[in-house]
Parts: structure tokens; C-alpha cells; sequence
């Protein structure tokens, strides 16, 4: 099965694909300026400058955003809209969103923060 890994440097998204041979291709000529802004903006505002925020947001965007269905992609964008004070609480499981959409992609956040995937992610 093939491998998919998404990546934001230099302000460009792309996607790189590993299939099952190791051999490994970026998308990025497939993106759309619209998709390649957006995912700029994306990454910009889930670098929050927290020290507890970056390691939970940056490395979901970058390995889960999408793969996320619409519903759940629309409830990350909103999500980093939200105060720092709001993240960090419901990040750091000390509270949780009244809104089933909201408190969904939290847990989908805090879910994968606890996964291997993420762990190439984590502060030394």
C-alpha cells in the first residue's frame, strides 16, 4: 500500500507519495494555486508560536489534513481560528469543545499526537 506524507516548505505544499517499491514522487505540480494558498495559510496559522500548540497542529496538517474528509478538513480550518487559550485547553484535554464537529477534530488531534506516526514529530 502506497505511503502518503504531506509537507509545507517554503511557504509550498506538496505531497509526497512512497509506494511499495520506495520509491517516492511529489504532487506538488498538481496543486492548484488556490489548494497551494490555502495550504500556506494552513500551515502559518497552525504554527500558534506555543511551544505545547506547534508539535499537536503542524504535524497533523502535514501527515493527516488529506487523507481528512470535507466535513472534518472545514472543522480544521476552523479550529485554528480559535483562541490559543481554547486550543490548548482542549488540546491538552483539560476541556473539550461543546460542538460534535469541533470536539470531533480535536480528538482526531490529540488521537494522532499519540500515534507512531507522529513521533518523527516530537521535541528532542
Amino acid at each position: 500500500m502506497a505511503r502518503l506524507a504531506a509537507a509545507v516548505r517554503g511557504g509550498v505544499g506538496y505531497t509526497v507519495v512512497t509506494h511499495p517499491t520506495g520509491q517516492a514522487r511529489s504532487t506538488l505540480n498538481e496543486q492548484s494555486p488556490q489548494e497551494a494558498a490555502l495550504r500556506k495559510r494552513l500551515y502559518w496559522h497552525s504554527r500558534r508560536g506555543m511551544w505545547e500548540l506547534d508539535p499537536l497542529l503542524v504535524p497533523f496538517l502535514e501527515q493527516r489534513y488529506d487523507s481528512l474528509d470535507e466535513a472534518d478538513q472545514l472543522a480544521f480550518r476552523q479550529l485554528i481560528d480559535e483562541e490559543d487559550q481554547d486550543l490548548f485547553m482542549w488540546l491538552m484535554r483539560r476541556d473539550w469543545p461543546e460542538d460534535p464537529d469541533r470536539r470531533r477534530i480535536v480528538q482526531l488531534i490529540v488521537e494522532h499526537a499519540e500515534s507512531a506516526d507522529s513521533i518523527g514529530h516530537r521535541p528532542v
